[in-house]
């Protein structure tokens, strides 16, 4: 049986026999190895699985250990340390974004407010209004014997007093005075 499977193999080449059309089925090659090893006995895998399998590894040559500088390790502290700053600053920018959000709506609100309150300004100064409150509090206006008038065309004096100069002794008490009087101003 493998002989006719060798002629078989050694007309057509490498190619397989055609079943009617010209496709390869696909287990063909399968099919071939079968027919290869027909005759043979099985080989057992078992036996080849049981022994472990050694493997040596090359031997890895070590670096020594490297000294870390002290400038890389201050390095890394600064910019530790400016990341660090440019993190709170960014907090505090926050923090006032969110106090002038805050103020801005505090503004828009004060201006309606004010919009209201001049509003009602205007109305209690309305003269009609003032009248009106005025007749209701009895309050009418002067008649012409209740109007003065000041006649100014004379010009302007005045008279002054003299004071009776003082002696010695109120001179020297009124200076006492001031001086005490500047000292408790400084301390206080």
């Amino acid at each position: 049986m493998a002989s006719a499977a060798r002629d078989l193999r050694s007309r057509s080449g490498r190619t397989p026999p055609v079943d009617g059309n010209l496709a390869r089925s696909l287990d063909w090659e399968v099919r071939e190895r079968e027919l290869r090893h027909a005759g043979e006995t099985p080989r057992r895998r078992e036996a080849a699985q049981e022994r472990p399998k050694v493997r040596s590894l090359p031997k890895v040559q070590l670096r020594q250990a490297q000294r870390v500088s002290v400038l890389a390790v201050l390095s890394a502290a600064v910019v530790a340390a400016l990341a660090v700053l440019v993190l709170l600053n960014y907090i505090q920018l926050t923090v006032l974004s969110s106090g002038v959000v805050e103020l801005r709506e505090e503004l828009k609100a004060l201006e309606k407010e004010n919009v209201i309150l001049t509003t009602q300004y205007e109305q209690m100064y309305d003269l009609a209004t003032v009248k009106a409150a005025a007749e209701a509090a009895g309050m009418a206006k002067p008649s012409s014997s209740q109007v003065y008038y000041v006649d100014i065309s004379g010009g302007d004096t005045a008279v002054v007093h003299r004071q009776q100069e003082k002696g010695l002794l109120d001179g020297l008490l009124d200076s006492l005075h001031h001086g005490i009087y500047a000292v408790v101003e400084y301390f206080d």
